[in-house]
Formats: C-alpha cells, sequence, structure tokens
C-alpha cells in the first residue's frame, strides 16, 4: 500500500505525477506546484526583518515548518510537503573546519540561511584542516536532522540540501576572488581543496541521507519536489561568473564525481549562468534542472521554449507567476516536461481549480 503524509491530502498522485516526469515520460504533460498566502510565513516576516540573526533554536524551526505545511495539506497541486534545513545550507560545511558561521533571515519565506566569512588567512593553512566529527557543528547537524526527521514521520518529509563542493566551498576558505586568482597562480592547491570538499560532502549528505531515509524510495527536494532514489542538489553558482571552458577544466568533474557517489543529482542555474546551460545539461546523473530568475536577465517563463531548446529533454524547474501561468494555460502555450512552480496564488481554493487544468493538459 503507497505510503501517505497527513500533511498532503493527495499523496501518491504526486509521487506518482513526479515519478513520470523524472523518468522523462512526461514530455507532453506539464506539472506544478503553487505557493499560496502563508500565515505562518507572516508571523515569521513580522518577528524577523532581513538581515543577519542570532542562531536559531532548531525546536523553533521544526514548529515553523510544522505550521507552514500544515496550512498546505488540502492543496492538490504537484509539492509534496518538505522542510528545508536552510541553516545547514552554506555555514555547514566551514563550520564543521571552524568558520565563523553567520545566520540571516529571509522574511518573504520564512528562512534562515548561513554563510561563514574566509576561514584560512593563507594557503598554507589548507593542509591543516581535519574534518571532525565530535565538533559543535557536526553535532548540530545530526541532531537538528533527527530531530526534524522524527517530527516529520507520517506528515510531511525533509529535503536534501545543497552540496557545497567545488569551487563553492574553495569560496568558504578563501573567498570568491582569492579563489578566482588561485585557479591560475594556484592550482595544485584548488585541487587540494576540491578533494577535501569531495570527502566532506560525501560523508555529510551519506549521514543526511541515513537519518532521514528515502519516502516510496525517493528522496524530498526543496526544488524539484520529490525524485526517486538518493539524488543530492548540485551548486555550479561559481561558474556563473567564469568562461565556459573554466567550468569544463574545473566544474564538470567534482560535480559527477559526487553526483556518481548517490542516484543522481539536481542543479540550479540562475540568470547569469545560461552561458552554461549546454555544458551542465550534459552532466552524468543529473535528473533535473531549476532555472532561477535574476535582476537583468528574462525571465525563464518568458523565453522557455529557447532554453528548453538548449537543454534537451533534461526536466526543468521553472518560477511563474500565477496570472502569466494562468493565462499561458489559457492559450494552450505552456511547454511540457516542465514543473512550474507558480507564485502568487490568491488562496488555495483558485490554485486547486487551476491545477484542474494542469492535470489535463497534454500537448
Amino acid at each position: 500500500m503507497p505510503a501517505t503524509l497527513a500533511f498532503k491530502a493527495n499523496t501518491h498522485d504526486a509521487v506518482e505525477r513526479l515519478r513520470t516526469l523524472y523518468s522523462g515520460a512526461g514530455r507532453d504533460r506539464i506539472f506544478a506546484t503553487f505557493d499560496i498566502p502563508s500565515p505562518s510565513v507572516e508571523r515569521f516576516a513580522a518577528r524577523y526583518a532581513h538581515g543577519y540573526c542570532p542562531p536559531p533554536d532548531p525546536e523553533e524551526r521544526v514548529r515553523f515548518w510544522e505550521e507552514h505545511l500544515a496550512e498546505r495539506t488540502r492543496l492538490e497541486d504537484d509539492s509534496l510537503p518538505c522542510a528545508y534545513l536552510s541553516e545547514f545550507d552554506q555555514g555547514l560545511y566551514g563550520g564543521l573546519f571552524g568558520a565563523d558561521v553567520q545566520f540571516m533571515a529571509h522574511p518573504e519565506n520564512g528562512w534562515i540561511s548561513s554563510m561563514v566569512a574566509p576561514l584560512l588567512n593563507d594557503w598554507s593553512e589548507l593542509d591543516s584542516l581535519q574534518f571532525d566529527e565530535s565538533g559543535p557543528w557536526y553535532e548540530r547537524f545530526v541532531e537538528q536532522t533527527t530531530l526534524f526527521a522524527e517530527r516529520a514521520r507520517g506528515r510531511f518529509g525533509v529535503s536534501h540540501f545543497i552540496l557545497i563542493d567545488g569551487l563553492n566551498f574553495v569560496f568558504e576558505l578563501v573567498g570568491a576572488t582569492a579563489t578566482y586568482m588561485a585557479l591560475i597562480e594556484r592550482p595544485d592547491s584548488v585541487r587540494r581543496a576540491i578533494d577535501l570538499a569531495f570527502e566532506v560532502n560525501r560523508r555529510i549528505q551519506a549521514d543526511f541521507f541515513e537519518i532521514v531515509g528515502l519516502f516510496e524510495g525517493g528522496s524530498f527536494s526543496n526544488m524539484a519536489q520529490w525524485l526517486p532514489g538518493r539524488i543530492v542538489s548540485e551548486s555550479v553558482d561559481p561558474f556563473h561568473m567564469t568562461s565556459l571552458a573554466y567550468f569544463e577544466q574545473w566544474g564538470r568533474e567534482p560535480v559527477e564525481r559526487i553526483i556518481a557517489q548517490f542516484d543522481g543529482g539536481v542543479v540550479h542555474i540562475h540568470g547569469n549562468g545560461r552561458h552554461l546551460l549546454e555544458a551542465v545539461s550534459s552532466l552524468r546523473g543529473l535528473r533535473a534542472m531549476m532555472l532561477a530568475d535574476d535582476r537583468g536577465f528574462p525571465l525563464a517563463f518568458e523565453v522557455l521554449p529557447e532554453l528548453q531548446a538548449r537543454t534537451g529533454d533534461l526536466p526543468l524547474v521553472v518560477e511563474a507567476e500565477f496570472p502569466a501561468f494562468e493565462a499561458a494555460l489559457d492559450r494552450h502555450a505552456l511547454c511540457g516536461g516542465v514543473l512550474y512552480k507558480v507564485t502568487g496564488a490568491p488562496d488555495l481554493d483558485a490554485a486547486n481549480r487551476c491545477m484542474e487544468r494542469v492535470r489535463e493538459y497534454r500537448l
């Protein structure tokens, strides 16, 4: 009998539709998730201004997700209710080596993210770095992940969180500018740092899946909702500001190496990284790509046919505002094989009415 989640009335239908999308069999269909007004996010925004904040209490964070995801129980879209451990999205990896972790509140979505100041004063300190699982940040990671897994059981999921490997990890060690300079001046040091990042990320992600487990044989994902197997979330952000040649020299192998340790990966591309689309789409083991939007670049939704022509059959995740999505639905002008993250739905009933049309849509 299929598993169900208390915070998702149509759990089985959503899982099976996502399975269709990520198997490659959904090219003639469309898929959608909807953001609806959220009292829990409004309460968060009333408490937190955008900017730096104290370290969050794990109990407080799990309560936020319980309240937020419960609000979406009757939403009949292709979303799966899952909490995102945003506190670990970047700061964890530097914190494991003693970096100063800073937290930032995001009142628009209820997240508290983390980052670190550069850890090394000089490249000569690289070889002294050692991963210590008895340290406070590893203990916090295990304890908070365990807390979320226990509270989520039978009600909602816990999403994978982003890898900070490759040049993303080197950024944490020396900062972005010094990283780019080191690609030319100290390539051997960069390679050693990338190797260290691989070992740390492999351990952290393996421990995450050991604690959280799988749901219906798959992973919850803040980007892709749910995918079959143990799927990791990768970032190629440093190469958004480099040439394609730099990605091929420094980015492809580390990404493919870590993805190969699991059952596949998902990745996101920002507006300023669209010159990488063809290369990133060809990564071995990649299961889906999210096309993010940024100022100064056309919205992915508005140029989606062009972008999809460059990414081939890879399932895409694209943001769309509710009025624009509904208008394209009326015109029968939506690209298939895409999970649309629809923002700004006026209420739950409007989202469910729109979702009825999404399920019926065929190219």
